[in-house]
């Protein structure tokens, strides 16, 4: 599979603009840039044991990599075949930039594009009010997952 470009221009809290490219792709194309950020943020920053984080699904998911304007990958996440959202991780240098926002909107539009009706995601509890300025619902009770609180939400198209 080929990688996708989107260029996106983000605005930060300090009013001064960050340039960011996303790419999407499979995870041959994406896996090193994809694995490093989210060993980095999951593994050493949230103590997820590694085995936890790195899954089979990996292969069959639609990747998703922002690259801050120096190059360097800076966040990532993934769509599941079924319409999942998840692995949605930024670097400590790009959060409050909208990496984050940019991402998950790029692979709502994936979702969409491919027809599917909804999506949805397992959300760390503290960044449920992330998702819900992007328009998701909570949907269920919390939950915890490798020692973390976790909600379910979900966002139809």
């Amino acid at each position: 599979m080929r990688q996708s470009r989107i260029t996106n221009q983000a605005r930060t809290p300090m009013s001064h603009t960050a340039k960011h490219d996303i790419r999407i792709g499979d995870w041959t194309a994406l896996q090193a840039d994809a694995k490093l950020i989210r060993f980095e943020v999951f593994v050493e920053e949230q103590k997820v044991p590694a085995e936890l984080e790195m899954d089979h699904m990996d292969a069959v998911c639609l990747h998703a990599v922002a690259y801050d304007a120096d190059g360097t990958p800076i966040g990532t996440g993934r769509l599941l075949p079924d319409g999942h959202i998840g692995r949605m991780a930024v670097r400590q240098a790009g959060r409050g930039t909208g990496i984050g926002g940019a991402l998950l909107q790029a692979l709502m539009a994936q979702a969409r594009a491919r027809g599917d009706k909804q999506v949805v995601l397992s959300a760390q509890s503290h960044a449920a009010p992330f998702y819900e300025r992007h328009g998701f619902a909570i949907d269920g009770d919390e939950f915890y997952e490798a020692g973390i609180a976790h909600i379910n939400m979900q966002y139809t198209f």
